[in-house]
């Protein structure tokens, strides 16, 4: 599509009577109307006066590209208008505007009207254009320069290949009109003063001629024309420029001299580098780039729903609550219950998130919802049986490596997708994004995730029955075994089976002081975080910045029973972690069993400790574990 396309003679003004911005844009709107473009005149003018209320549309220079990208929208359609007296606008350079180009879009618009949009914001920057603009005398004769101009080829400007290089990105709020505005003004400008430049565009059809790490690197300085946050980590370390979207427009030259400038400050980010090129990877390397895109997004939840959590066991203990109501514990005073329900509002997102940005790290934004339903999924557990064949068959949760399985497959089936619709017309690209991609998506991988959890149920239900057998026999046996499992995949499916197998045993158990199997447990689940921060404290110099601050935290979580704080370092280094954390766990689980100690609590770590037979010697049996496990890694771990 092009601007021509856009252009519709029967709403076009050449004699604009309006004077005020107001006015201007009522004359405007009613054309669109008449002329069936449109389906309600005030929906738009609201979306038309709160994208002006962002920033000011008037570009200078006499021009105005008021925007909107708005449901009311039938047909894409830019209205042309042109006043002789001129419409006081606000514009940036305060002074009146002569040519006004109203932008219509669909709020289902494909990129195909977008990139004709953005060719319209690159004509108007042209010497002599709106000199021609203001010359045409028939609606006919401004269709005709556009066309002309779509025609004709660009000048090409050589630039010396040593010149210096700069490095640029413009984005607006919503992507249409300034984003590329600004784009063409720093190219032109840049090859006026013989500069190479690369300018990345953050529009509304997604992120065009995009910055590469080689880009950047070569760079000699960096300019943001941007009226939205862009990815900055990239450039830490660079001589960096940020200023509003309508500088680059404006003030090109401006800001290449200050982006040279030897003075020009240095851009810094804590944040890590985003890989910003497509390099072949092992398939082991690839596994564990996308396995921690989901976890580092999933933590967060983790560590907050479990502090909120550790407050409401803290809270009860602290009030009292009867020994015959033990099992209410967190939730028996309303505001205990309070945070417990924020607690498990958290810890509910933990693996819809870890599925989701495993399967968008992936695909990309068209993988985050299926892999938010493949999460949800492996947490209801839900499969074949007990949807379709058999409705009295009861869900049993696949857990973590169920939405771990589910967020991968939940990305490879969006890159099928995307294959297999790649031959569609580029006018439905919109649609695959809003369309094709997140039903297809979200079905076939709901569909998938009702037989993956088939063995996911197996395998909890199997490691159920087998610890039932050993219950009684062998205290020490099972305490070491328990505290182990607590350890194997930390939050999974059999950390999770080790945990409820410990929590069945407190109702029986209640009239004897409690029960020392979920003692066990608990005190296996505590010992990965804390050997964690054993680890990182005694051997610093395995460990970079970022990995010993994360130790720090996981002392917090392993305090609050909150084993998913050492998934990080497991993942990182499963051979090596994994089965120092489980040696370690299993020794305390161990020492739990052998001396008898017992707990009448399901959770709370150290805040429920006074609940424990021998609080002390409880948390003597957890440091042990945690030294153990600690310096294990510790020894094991690589630089």
């Amino acid at each position: 599509m092009k601007i021509s396309d856009l252009l519709v003679t029967d709403v076009m003004i050449l004699d604009l009577k309006a004077t005020t911005k107001q006015a201007a844009f009522e004359e405007m709107i009613d054309r669109l109307y008449d002329a069936g473009r449109i389906t309600d005149k005030q929906a738009f003018m609201q979306g038309i006066l709160a994208r002006e209320a962002q920033t000011t549309t008037g570009l200078g220079d006499g021009i105005a590209m008021p925007h909107s990208k708005n449901s009311a929208v039938k047909l894409p359609t830019v209205v042309f208008a042109r006043s002789e007296k001129g419409v006081e606008y606000d514009a940036m350079d305060g002074q009146p505007v002569h040519l006004l180009f109203m932008i219509a879009v669909p709020a289902d618009a494909n990129n195909t009207h977008l990139e004709a949009l953005a060719s319209l914001s690159r004509f108007l920057l042209q010497d002599g254009f709106m000199d021609d603009l203001k010359a045409a005398q028939t609606p006919e004769a401004v269709v005709a320069l556009f066309s002309e101009q779509e025609v004709t080829p660009e000048p090409v400007t050589t630039v010396a290949q040593d010149a210096p290089f700069l490095v640029a990105v413009t984005a607006c709020t919503t992507g249409i009109a300034h984003t590329y505005m600004a784009e063409e003004a720093l190219k032109k400008q840049a090859a006026e003063l013989g500069i190479r430049i690369k300018v990345e565009t953050n529009g509304a059809g997604g992120v065009g001629n995009r910055l590469s790490d080689a880009d950047i690197a070569e760079a000699q300085g960096v300019i943001i024309a941007a009226d939205k946050n862009v990815e900055m980590a990239r450039f830490d370390g660079k001589p960096l420029i940020n200023r509003p979207v309508a500088y680059g427009i404006r003030q090109p030259e401006e800001l290449i001299n200050l982006a040279l400038d030897k003075q020009a400050p240095i851009f810094h980010s804590d944040a890590p580098k985003q890989q910003t090129t497509e390099t072949s990877q092992s398939i082991g390397k690839a596994f564990y780039r996308h396995l921690m895109s989901g976890v580092s997004s999933m933590l967060p939840f983790v560590i907050g729903g479990g502090i909120a959590i550790a407050f409401a066991f803290l809270i009860d203990q602290s009030l009292g609550v009867p020994k015959d109501m033990l099992s209410s514990l967190g939730t028996y005073h309303p505001i205990a219950a309070f945070f417990k329900q924020i607690g498990g509002a958290a810890f509910g997102f933990m693996l819809p998130v870890l599925a989701g940005y495993i399967a968008y790290s992936i695909a990309e934004k068209p993988g985050l919802v299926a892999g938010f339903v493949a999460g949800a999924l492996s947490a209801n557990g839900y499969n074949i049986y007990n949807v379709g064949l058999d409705a009295k068959h009861m869900p049993i949760p696949s857990g973590f490596l169920g939405a771990l399985v589910g967020g991968f497959l939940a990305g490879g089936i969006i890159l099928l997708l995307k294959k297999l619709l790649s031959n569609l017309p580029k006018s439905l690209d919109g649609i695959k994004t809003i369309l094709f991609y997140p039903v297809l998506g979200v079905l076939l991988t709901g569909f998938a995730m009702l037989f993956i959890n088939i063995p996911m149920s197996g395998i909890n239900q199997g490691l159920d029955n087998f610890l039932s057998g050993l219950s009684g026999t062998n205290a020490v046996l099972l305490g070491t075994l328990l505290g182990g499992m607590m350890a194997v995949d930390m939050g999974g499916p059999i950390n999770k089976a080790a945990y409820v197998f410990g929590t069945s045993t407190l109702a029986a158990t209640v009239a004897t002081g409690g029960s020392n199997i979920m003692a066990a447990v608990m005190a296996g689940g505590m010992v990965p975080p804390l050997a964690v921060f054993v680890a990182t404290l005694m051997f610093k110099h395995k460990f970079d910045k970022q990995e010993r601050e994360a130790g720090l935290t996981n002392i917090v979580m392993g305090l609050s029973f909150i084993t998913e704080g050492a998934i990080p370092f497991a993942a990182a280094d499963p051979v090596r972690a994994i089965p120092s954390f489980m040696v370690g766990s299993a020794v305390a689980g161990g020492l739990v069993g052998l001396t008898g100690i017992k707990l009448l609590a399901p959770h709370g770590g150290i805040f429920v400790i006074a609940l424990t037979s021998s609080p002390l010697l409880y948390l003597l049996f957890i440091a042990i574990g945690a030294v153990i496990s600690g310096v294990i890694f510790g020894l094991l771990k690589q630089k």
